[in-house]
């Protein structure tokens, strides 16, 4: 096994930025204070981040409301033209970018390739998108006159991101944004700021101008963001988290009546039926659960099995989780990374033994890596029972959690259990069952016998307590668009 260098990640991080970007310009915080930036694989602190406060918060916005009107009058093909230089610049700089998120968030070096080049497709795709903005024109029914929709930018944005994916969650707020006309402010999670701080210098490389994009970073959220939302002069809140925080964003968002998109929580079942091909569904089941060590809202969580199968589906997916490489992302053929956090680990680690203390069979895995870094072993747990936490919690963690089922009926009642409905996940080879499914599941995204299903070309999001809204696609632009309505009377005969 090899290293990338520790050189190569030095070089890195002493040109990568660590200050704010407000109005074109990197700045220090109105504090002068700083926050240390840790790489959970050895406890390591790799940077010393700007600490914005609300005065900084308020610099930003100061900065998208006076550039708004600019941009937004600026032509969709000059629009479009950046965010394509900024997608050409991402995949130009993948290793350094790849790297970067091995180093502040843990990832394997591999799967961060895989999402720079995920998180690129969304500024190619929204460079297209953005000269595709349309509108209606047609004579109203009773001939008096004529209907005119447009569509027209929702006005500045604040724009806050998870830590999970750094560079994928960031362009798939601002790519749309941008690519519709609006102005941006984007808090990045103070765990993993080093990504989207790289990519604001990449778009000012790309000739966005200044203002366009603002980036504030923070350990104390709520005293930056609480003002912003309660400013009238910003039209736009986009999130990407836990359900709780998106209850209570909402529930600020609604003093000015804020246009909201919250991509939130999740708990996606995944459903193995009995004529299911099982090497399918184990590969499928790997990829679901352990991509980015299984910290993703759209992780399976909840493996529900036909009892036909649930023997040889757990036989086969514990010898491959077994032998799951665990370590150092930057060590090449690593899949298991270490988690954010130590408080990650502690929460796997309650989990499993929640489950274990109810019953369940641990039949790999299951406990905390001594230190240096926040490692938990890849895990599976069989004859899970009605009630484990691991069931009704968002397990954010390398732990495979297997239930039975016996129809299905049941299976859909199982999988439907849950306040949160963003992914779900069937394996069948019945076609019959698997448009049943499309009907009967509730989630607002469906892989059906497929571990992967995330797109930019796809809408992104769930129903029930999961969120509101969709990122990515044809429907990811409009929800930073407004539409109008006008009207224009038919001319009088001469």
């Amino acid at each position: 096994m090899t290293d990338t260098g520790t050189d190569t990640a030095e070089t890195l991080l002493a040109r990568t930025p660590t200050d704010l970007y407000i109005d074109g310009r990197w700045r220090a915080s109105a504090s002068g204070a700083r926050f240390d930036v840790v790489n959970p694989a050895d406890g390591e602190v790799i940077a010393r981040v700007a600490d914005a406060v609300p005065a900084d918060g308020a610099a930003a916005l100061d900065a998208a409301v006076a550039a708004a009107a600019g941009w937004a009058a600026t032509a969709p093909r000059d629009r479009a033209e950046i965010l394509r230089r900024a997608f050409e610049l991402v995949r130009e700089r993948e290793e350094e970018l790849a790297l970067l998120m091995t180093l502040e968030m843990g990832k394997p070096l591999a799967e961060a390739r895989g999402e720079v080049g995920y998180g690129g497709e969304f500024l190619r795709w929204f460079s297209e998108e953005a000269v595709r903005i349309g509108g209606r024109y047609g004579a109203t029914p009773e001939g008096t006159g004529t209907m005119v929709v447009s569509q027209h930018p929702v006005g500045p944005c604040y724009l806050i991101t998870p830590w999970n994916f750094p560079l994928a969650m960031a362009t798939r707020k601002v790519a749309p944004a941008l690519a519709a006309g609006n102005t941006v402010v984007i808090k990045p999670a103070a765990l993993t700021p080093l990504t989207t701080l790289a990519l604001a210098r990449i778009l000012a490389e790309a000739g966005l101008p200044a203002g366009v994009l603002n980036v504030v970073t923070t350990t104390d959220t709520a005293a930056v963001s609480d003002p912003l939302i309660a400013d009238p002069r910003l039209r736009k809140l986009s999130f990407t988290g836990s359900t709780p925080v998106g209850r209570t964003l909402l529930a600020q968002a609604a003093g000015t009546v804020l246009r909201t998109s919250m991509e939130l929580g999740g708990n996606a079942p995944f459903l193995v039926f009995a004529d299911a091909d099982l090497d399918a569904a184990v590969e499928g089941a790997l990829q679901a659960k352990f991509r980015n060590i299984g910290q993703a809202c759209t992780a399976a969580n909840r493996f529900l099995v036909h009892e036909d199968v649930a023997d040889e589906f757990a036989r086969r997916v514990t010898e491959r989780v077994r032998g799951l490489p665990l370590g150092d992302g930057r060590k090449d053929g690593t899949v298991i990374g270490p988690l954010i956090d130590h408080r990650a680990v502690e929460k796997a680690s309650a989990l499993v033994a929640d489950a274990v203390e109810r019953g369940a069979s641990l039949l790999t895995g299951g406990s905390v890596v001594p230190g240096p870094g926040s490692f938990f072993e890849a895990t599976v747990l069989d004859h899970v029972r009605p009630g484990s936490r691991v069931l009704r919690e968002e397990i954010f963690g390398p732990v495979l959690a297997i239930a039975r089922f016996g129809d299905e009926d049941e299976a859909v009642r199982l999988a439907n259990d849950t306040e949160y409905g963003l992914a779900a996940y069937a394996f069948t080879r019945d076609l019959a069952r698997g448009h049943r499914l499309i009907e009967r599941l509730e989630s607002g995204m469906l892989g059906l016998n497929a571990g992967v299903i995330s797109n930019a070309a796809a809408p992104f999001g769930g129903v029930k307590q999961s969120g509101l809204g969709r990122e990515g696609s044809r429907e990811g632009i409009q929800e930073y668009l407004t539409t109008k309505y006008s009207f224009i009377p038919a001319a009088s005969g001469s």
